[in-house]
């Protein structure tokens, strides 16, 4: 998979840490923290909307660089 110009984000008060978009993500962009909230490495995520596209609650989304 190449780099879109798109970033994935979690609005950190939307997700319930179910894990889903971590399981997807083809690149290991995406983990739990400590507090069981999903969270992105902005470094490693190449914005292939895979999260987004598997969160229950709207919490992963895509945006422009």
């Amino acid at each position: 998979m190449s780099k879109t110009n798109k970033k994935a984000s979690i609005d950190k008060n939307k997700c319930i840490g179910c894990g889903a978009c971590t399981s997807v993500c083809p690149v290991g962009a995406l983990y739990m923290s400590d507090e069981g909230k999903a969270t992105i490495d902005a470094d490693k995520c190449i914005g292939c909307g895979a999260c987004a596209s598997v969160c229950p609650v709207g919490a992963a989304k895509l945006n422009s660089k």
